[in-house]
């Protein structure tokens, strides 16, 4: 059984949103299929010019739909705490409930069990009953799940050459995949019971998705699964299965700004913000890949960002968090065009916490919303949850960016974000915090 603590702070509300007078612009995007397969909407919303009754159309804003809040107005600055009951500063309307954490299932005893990322099984049988969950502990490795409807948490797969679990991403064909975030990482395929999807049947290494440092993966509807490699000077990839739903073979991409001269396309902190334009998937050599991607990657100059980590497919959009960049980039997969979509000092503000200055810094995991719109967690003191509105100005930038929590525990940081079948239920991990025993897994319901 859940525990339930119920917030009761209320916090004035106010939209973290910078619109430069370089990028200001009415237009909206045009991305996405109507539908993905967790049958979440993908209507891209009209804007107010559109509507012929008269009334502002506010079906995209943070304070309309499922998940609808009032924007915090700041971080948790001046506010730490290691004794909390609950982690999170929230708008008001809000319930934490502690999913697990290391008072239930301390998987690693004596030091933090580094809970990740988290997916539900999305289709299927029983779909959302289950919560999946990695740990990034340097080696014997563990898979866990949690039974929403029991409260039960156990490990499912654990490995002793397993280093840095990071990403978990349920496919459509009813697996798991898994990566490891280190040097030669590797990314599995965990085949789960039909009848218990509590046991792994089998666990297969896809080593034509690259050895890379992996964190983020994703796969859109064709089948094709989304990486990037994590430091600075990463590149990001695509891997096209030749058979939908069976990662053993396929061919990997990189990709490749196509108006950037090859030694431009270098790692470089002071021109990041040139990589924006169109783009090629370039073709990678297969055998090079399975030892080292990032040398098949360098040998056709593909573009390097600096420390791209999660990944999210949103209709037709692949969302990318460049931690180094201060910068979340959209990638348009039909129109091949790199767009920056949250951009500190752009469209939200730098952060200066010295100066008390809420802003964005070091964008790690990302989710979609219930409404198609993308959230994105910070790897940073006081980490914060935004939700970033999907409509556009004409150089692709967010047009809203909104602080929805911060995390009072000074010393953890908040991963794997996560909206599951429920559109009124968030989950996220709380790792590493200074509050002992406290590593764990935590859902916001909107009441």
């Amino acid at each position: 059984m859940l525990k339930k603590i119920a917030t009761g702070a209320v916090f004035v509300s106010l939209m973290l949103s910078l619109a430069s007078a370089a990028h200001a612009d009415s237009a909206r995007s045009e991305d996405g299929p109507k539908h993905d397969d967790r049958g979440h909407s993908r209507d891209q919303h009209s804007s107010d010019k559109d509507r012929t009754d008269g009334k502002k159309d506010h079906s995209d804003d943070s304070e309309h739909g499922p998940f609808s809040f009032a924007a915090l107005d700041a971080s948790a600055y001046g506010q730490a705490s290691s004794d909390w009951t609950v982690p999170y500063l929230v708008p008001s309307g809000f319930t934490q409930s502690m999913v697990q954490d290391e008072t239930v299932l301390d998987v690693y005893p004596g030091v933090s069990d580094l809970h990740d990322m988290n997916t539900q099984n999305e289709t299927g049988r029983e779909a959302g009953r289950y919560l999946y969950n990695t740990y990034e502990v340097n080696d014997n490795g563990a898979v866990a799940v949690t039974d929403l409807k029991t409260g039960t948490a156990t490990v499912i797969a654990q490995r002793a050459d397993w280093n840095r679990l990071d990403g978990i991403r349920w496919t459509s064909w009813g697996t798991l995949l898994v990566t490891e975030e280190t040097p030669g990482g590797k990314v599995y395929e965990l085949f789960l019971d039909e009848k218990d999807l509590t046991k792994v049947t089998k666990i297969e290494e896809r080593t034509a998705l690259g050895s890379l440092r992996h964190e983020g993966i994703d796969v859109d509807k064709a089948g094709n699964v989304y990486v990037i490699d994590e430091l600075n000077g990463g590149s990001i990839y695509k891997f096209v299965p030749t058979t939908r739903g069976d990662l053993s073979a396929g061919q990997l991409y990189a990709l490749k700004l196509t108006d950037l001269a090859d030694a431009d396309q270098l790692w470089n902190q002071a021109t990041f913000t040139d990589k924006v334009g169109a783009f090629e998937w370039v073709t990678l050599d297969q055998n090079q890949v399975v030892t080292d991607a990032d040398v098949a990657s360098n040998a056709v100059a593909a573009t390097e960002f600096g420390r791209p980590e999660d990944v999210e497919v949103i209709g037709s959009t692949l969302y990318v968090a460049n931690t180094s960049e201060d910068r979340v980039i959209a990638i348009d997969l039909k129109k091949n065009v790199l767009t920056s979509f949250v951009e500190a000092g752009v469209n939200v503000p730098v952060e200066d916490q010295a100066a008390g200055v809420t802003g964005f810094n070091s964008p790690d995991n990302l989710a979609e919303g219930p409404d198609g719109a993308l959230w994105i967690v910070e790897d940073n003191s006081f980490s914060d949850v935004y939700r970033a509105d999907k409509r556009t100005n004409s150089a692709g930038n967010s047009k809203s960016v909104d602080l929805f929590a911060s995390l009072t525990d000074q010393g953890a940081e908040t991963t794997g974000i996560y909206f599951g079948k429920n559109p009124k239920e968030l989950f996220v991990s709380v790792q590493h915090p200074d509050k002992a025993l406290a590593d764990g897994i935590w859902k916001i319901t909107k009441d």
